[in-house]
């Protein structure tokens, strides 16, 4: 693969302009420049990405297409939202099972947003069943499940974030030993990047490595979802 960055500069910049001008017109108007600095560049990370991600898992497809591939839309849906800003202000980036249909399935993640850089692995905000799926088998195998969270790799990169309940979840004692995993409504993990991890060389090779890293806790989110790493 060539040494020379895949973003530039300006990708960064752009968006923390369209943070100040999160509005058609000026959206319109740097057309160009968020095709040339944001998606394109995008693009040819995840074609540069696939191959690679196939060797650690061939379950997670990189699909390289501006529409309906793994590049999330810019566009935000604002239909149900307070905020009618028209324009995501990062880049979103999923590798999701290819059993998938959604951005809740099992998967990898790539965020790239000024001052908040990071790549993520796990499930975020899973459906009812395939919750209820990891928490039984976080019940069945808690050995297996504080191996997957607290293996070396993935405790030296990863921080386990997300959502959970203030109350027990149905079926399962106040007092399991487990209850504060148990009570997890998202199952994602993420990793920080620094901005010139972006704009480096080497932005690729750190992705994968960070991607290995989450081996452990992404057999597990399979495992429980019956589906293969």
């Amino acid at each position: 693969m060539s040494s020379r960055s895949i973003y530039t500069d300006d990708c960064l910049l752009f968006l923390e302009e369209l943070r100040h001008n999160n509005d058609r017109a000026w959206f319109a108007e740097n057309k160009e420049r968020y095709e040339a600095s944001v998606r394109e560049p995008s693009l040819r990370l995840i074609e540069a990405i696939g191959p690679r991600l196939e060797k650690l898992s061939p379950f997670f497809p990189a699909v390289p297409k501006r529409v309906g591939g793994s590049l999330m839309r810019i566009h935000r849906d604002t239909r149900f939202a307070k905020d009618k800003t028209p324009y995501k202000t990062n880049v979103g980036i999923h590798f999701r099972h290819e059993v998938g249909k959604d951005v809740h399935a099992p998967g990898f993640y790539i965020h790239i947003e000024p001052e908040r850089c990071f790549v993520g692995a796990g499930c975020w905000r899973p459906a009812s069943p395939a919750l209820l799926a990891i928490r039984r088998k976080i019940d069945d195998e808690p050995t297996r499940w504080k191996r997957a969270r607290d293996a070396k790799a993935f405790r030296d990169n990863y921080q386990l974030e997300g959502e959970r309940l203030k109350t027990t979840p149905r079926d399962f004692a106040k007092d399991h030993p487990m209850i504060d995993d148990l009570r997890r409504k998202d199952f994602i993990g993420l990793s920080p990047l620094v901005e010139s991890d972006v704009t480096s060389s080497d932005l690729v090779s750190t992705i994968i490595a960070r991607f290995r890293a989450a081996r452990s806790l992404m057999q597990f989110l399979c495992e429980s979802a019956c589906v293969p790493f």
